[in-house]
């Protein structure tokens, strides 16, 4: 682990923050092999890490955090280690309720929640009517998720609203595709960091991640220190965000904002 010292010069030279952050917290089960345990250890070991960069993020006053926790394609893996993930989701949620309350952390959760155990089910609905008046961080789970799913959904609804005659297929717009998303208010992620190397997206967030800012930490997510998250915090910040403009055009926002 890096000394405070490290994660203190990490940290100020932090120039931009990001409204919104997505993670893809990859490399669990390596972490654990590396260390000859069982692929759940590295998942405990991860819900660490969730614990301190979710404090983090609240200190530094990120708005959004979305975690990639289990995706859809993640119901394929044996049904022991689904099985201990879901033991460990609802512990976690048992754990952290009380601290997302005092820290004013907000809990929403995203994907095809159907599938998840009632049990899991009934507590993510509790946690999120609980903490729905939080206004210091918006945490966003995504379980039982996979964006091209996420894309489907809201096609299938739009669909339903031609059909009954809401709306006519011209009618059909981004912002129309939007509302029809699990949470249409949230603000397209700034920042998508992926740890353990990995260089894909893996089916998250396709839609709000358009022009999202993307970090590739070599880290596995257990040993994904808040040092290693200002690493990505200050690759971040040397970007320069374009949406499509040029530098000139930029540059002329900016004078014109600054006035």
């Amino acid at each position: 682990m890096r000394s405070s010292i490290d994660t203190d010069d990490a940290k100020s030279g932090v120039e931009r923050i990001p409204h919104h952050i997505a993670i893809i917290m990859d490399g669990n089960g390596r972490w654990a092999k590396e260390r000859g345990l069982m692929r759940i250890e590295g998942h405990k070991e991860g819900a660490k890490r969730v614990r301190e960069i979710v404090e983090e993020c609240r200190k530094i006053g990120v708005g959004y955090l979305t975690l990639f926790c289990f995706s859809t394609e993640n119901w394929n893996r044996p049904e022991s280690e689904i099985s201990a993930l879901m033991r460990l989701f609802s512990q976690y949620l048992s754990s952290e309720e009380k601290a997302l309350i005092k820290n004013s952390i907000r809990l929403k959760v995203i994907g095809d929640i159907s599938r998840l155990p009632y049990r899991i089910q009934k507590r993510i609905s509790e946690v999120e009517k609980n903490t729905a008046e939080m206004r210091g961080l918006n945490l966003i789970l995504a379980v039982s998720y996979g964006g091209r799913d996420e894309i489907v959904r809201a096609a299938r609804k739009l669909c339903i609203k031609a059909l009954e005659g809401e709306i006519a297929p011209d009618d059909i717009t981004e912002s129309s595709m939007r509302e029809c998303m699990y949470l249409p208010d949230m603000p397209d992620p700034d920042l998508l960091i992926r740890t353990s190397g990995e260089q894909r997206v893996s089916n998250f967030l396709l839609w709000q991640i358009a022009y999202s800012e993307i970090v590739v930490s070599p880290v596995f997510w257990p040993a994904f220190t808040v040092s290693e998250f200002y690493k990505c915090l200050n690759d971040y910040a040397r970007r320069n965000r374009r949406f499509g403009l040029t530098d000139e055009q930029i540059d002329n926002k900016c004078a014109e904002a600054a006035r």
